[in-house]
Order: C-alpha cells, then structure tokens, then sequence
C-alpha cells in the first residue's frame, strides 16, 4: 500500500522554509508514490525522476543559504499538454513526438517560483473530452473509485492531486477541463481568465477557449499555485489586470447576490440534471445564504452560444492535429473532428469571434443583479471507465455533451469560474459546483470559495489509500 501526502501546497512549502523536511526528501516521496500507483491510477504520461532529484538537492542547498521563493522545493505535476523542456508534449496522442525544446511560459514560471517539476500527467488526445482514456497510454483511473473516470481532459492531473501523490498540478481548461475533474475528484480547480495565465508558446489556444490554471486540494493552495504561475509572455496578445489570488483566499468576500441557476445552455441533447448532484448543489446554496449571502434563482441569457463554441472548438482540434507528425495514429473521432474544424473554419470562425463581444453583453447583463453565478458542474457524477468506448464521433459528442452541458459557456466569454466540492453521491462519488464571474472577477470568486471552504471543510475527505495492484506502468 502506498502512503499518499495531504500537506497542502501551501504548507509544505512552510515547511521547507522553515526546515522542517527536505526538499530531496518530499520530491523523492512524490515520486515513489507516483511509481507506486501507476499501476492502479495510471495518472503520469513521464516522469523525469534524475533531473527532479538533482533540482531538489539543489532547492536545498538554495534553501539552507537563506533563499526564499513561495514554492521553492515543492514538487508538482504538469499536465502533458504543457511544454516541459527535454520531454516530449504528447497531449495524449500516440507517435514520435519530439522533446519539447524549452518550456512554455507557465512551466517557466513555475520554476521562477522554485517548483521542482516531477513529471507530466496524463489527458485525452487533444483535450477533447470529459475522460482521460484512450490507446496512447489506457485508462486513468479516479482514486475514489477506480471503476470510474477521474474526467477530463485533466484527468491524470486531478487524479495525481486527489490521491496525494502531488499537492497541485498545473492543469488547463478549454470546455471545462479543469473544472469537470475537480468535481469528480473532489478538487479545487479555478479556471482564470483569459490571458491570466500564458499558454506560450500558443498565441490563443484553441480560438481562445482553452486556458492554463491550478487543481488542488484547498482553495488557499489553488490559489498560490495561480499566483507563482500568473502573467504573460512578451508575444501575448490577452493580458488582464494583474490580481493577489493568495490575499483573496485571506479575505471575507462581503455579502454577496448570488444566481442560482439549474437550466444549462442549450446543447440539442437531453441532459437531465443527476437528482443527487441537484441535492449537493442545492445544499451548497443553503449553507451560501447561513453564511448571509442572497441567493436566488435565476436564468443567465445564454443564447446559442453553442453555435459559438462549435467552430472554435474545432478549429482548434484541427490545428493540434495538423501538426501531429503522424495524423494516421490520431483517434477516428479526432480526425472527424478536425475534418468538421477545417469545414467551420474561415468566414464562420471568424464570425464566431466576432459574436464574443455581443455574448459578453447578453450574459454579463446577469451581473447588473448578482455577484456571482452558481451552477452544478456536471450533469451526471464520474462515468466508469469504458463508457465511451468504441463510440463513434457524434454519439461521443452527444453524451459528453449531455453529461457536461454546464462548463463550456465560460470558455467562449473568456471568463473566470472556480470548481467547489459539492459533495458526494450515495456511492461516495464525489461531484462539483461552479462559481462563475465575470472578466476579471478572480479574487472575489477565491474569497467566496474560501468562506465556504472553511464552513464545508471539505479537505478533511479523502479518498480510500491507493493499492497497487501489479501490473506494468505506462510511462512513456
């Protein structure tokens, strides 16, 4: 049985200041544990074990001379859609993908910050789905269940964190990819705004839609982790207003308005809301209003926004495949849709940024009455593994469209939202609730999510030890 760690991100960089552990000795143990439970979770892609060790013996001699950075030390994961110098950024595809020749910015500054990066995480090919399965590398699994998906496409990353291998993972978020597995593994997860965080060295990834941000376990930790990793690169072209994340999840959020809204966008699918995770929610808006906040009903003014999301989305599909240097090896569905991605591109992409504009306006409208939106995350509670097996392309499409009809709207206006534990379905499986803003509105989402942190308490669960159960690890 492997010995997971829940010293938060935070705290465990408390203790290295202060000497209490080593530097060497935690990432040493990250890794271990990492070994330990590929076998069962499958959550890394790689690991760079002799260049963790010798960046952790070095944070230690750095640390033992007096020096002081907010994560010098800690080690932490990457999700392998992120460029990690030396190692190949697979995205989830099969193929001879070259090392990445220098990291992307985030990862950079991860390590301004001190960060001893241990090794990549696992997603699905191209980031596409609510799952972390496909033939690249198998299945991902939930640590609180192992019969279910952790979500995706930040799967490997919420799987990582949620069973106490890392304390935080630099994840990314284009249709709910952050938020989706925070809420299946009872996570943390904030999805920045855009430009708040720089995915160089991509100018505006997928179309603007995807962006980079943290999954931890407690809100104070997420929190740091956006900070050592906020800012832009010298060519970006989105770069809002510089935000304290770690002074909000320290600060009383006021008495807030808060929307509570159960109807999703509109999808053409039949998306029935689980009636446990309509419970859990509507528990988390009777525990906001004990803690004096307004909350009401109400319906934002999404539109068909969808009709927004789909070129976009697409279209980036198709410029991530087009480079792949073996597009034959991509999954059927993936071709499918990159071919729907070349089709939708030109005048309808550009008339689907366009409408970006007319979106902030129609939605933000809700924002004149409320502080902030509240949503379930997801429809439905973590599926078991295989269930989109052998799927073709549009049956795949409904159902995850169907499943998590909620988050992918935030993506299309650029705007910030945060994935709160909401608790757990009879089975113990856990499920999520949004906290939605508008641009900008990062700290006041953190405060509100760290006042109900301290009510909920929801860090004091954890999911059952990870038992290794054989098999060969999946490192690649």
């Amino acid at each position: 049985m492997t010995t997971a760690d829940y010293t938060g991100l935070a705290e465990q960089a408390r203790q290295l200041r202060e000497g209490t552990v080593g530097s060497t000795a935690v990432v040493r143990a990250a890794l271990d544990r990492i070994e330990a439970t590929q076998p069962t979770l499958n959550a890394f892609r790689c690991t760079r074990p002799e260049a963790a060790l010798a960046e952790a013996a070095e944070a230690d001699r750095r640390l033992a001379a007096g020096e002081r950075l907010p994560l010098l030390g800690v080690p932490i994961a990457v999700k392998d859609d992120t460029d990690v110098a030396g190692l190949p950024t697979r995205f989830g595809c099969a193929g001879d993908i070259p090392d990445a020749a220098e990291d992307g910015e985030a990862v950079r500054r991860l390590r301004a910050a001190g960060a001893v990066i241990v090794g990549k995480t696992n997603a699905c090919e191209l980031g596409q789905w609510p799952f972390t399965e496909g033939p690249a590398f198998g299945a991902t699994r939930n640590p609180w269940n192992t019969g279910h998906t952790p979500g995706g496409s930040s799967g490997g990353s919420a799987a990582a964190v949620a069973a106490g291998i890392v304390p935080a993972a630099l994840s990314s978020d284009g249709a709910g990819s952050i938020r989706i597995p925070a809420a299946w593994t009872h996570l943390v997860g904030i999805k920045p705004q855009r430009g708040r965080v720089s995915v160089h060295p991509y100018d505006d990834c997928f179309q603007g839609l995807t962006v980079n941000g943290p999954l931890a376990r407690t809100v104070r930790d997420a929190a740091l982790l956006l900070d050592a990793v906020a800012g832009p690169h010298t060519g970006d072209r989105f770069r809002p207003t510089v935000v304290d994340a770690s002074g909000a999840a320290r600060r009383e959020p006021g008495r807030l308005r808060i929307a509570l809204a159960w109807r999703a966008p509109f999808t053409a699918t039949y998306n029935p809301l689980d009636a446990g995770i309509r419970r859990s929610v509507a528990d988390l808006a009777e525990a906001l209003a004990g803690l004096g906040h307004t909350v009401e009903e109400a319906r934002p003014r999404y539109g068909h926004i969808g009709l927004s999301f789909l070129p976009r989305a697409t279209a980036g599909i198709a410029e991530y495949a087009d480079r792949h240097p073996e597009p034959a090896l991509l999954d059927p569905r993936t071709r499918s849709a990159a071919r729907t991605g070349h089709l939708l591109g030109g005048r309808l992409l550009r008339a689907a940024r366009a409408r970006e504009a007319h979106q902030h306006r129609r939605i933000g409208a809700l924002f004149d009455a409320y502080d902030v939106l509240l949503t379930p995350t997801t429809a439905v509670p973590p599926p078991r593994i295989g269930t989109f097996d052998a799927m073709p392309a549009w049956r795949t499409d409904l159902t995850m469209a169907s499943a998590c009809p909620y988050a992918w709207p935030w993506n299309v206006l650029g705007w910030p939202g945060v994935n709160v534990p909401a608790g757990f379905t009879p089975d113990g499986l856990p499920v999520g609730a949004q906290l939605l803003g508008p641009a900008g509105s990062e700290p006041l989402l953190i405060s509100l999510a760290a006042q109900l942190e301290d009510d909920r308490k929801w860090f004091a669960h954890r999911p059952p030890e990870t038992v290794q159960s054989g098999g060969s690890s999946s490192l690649k």
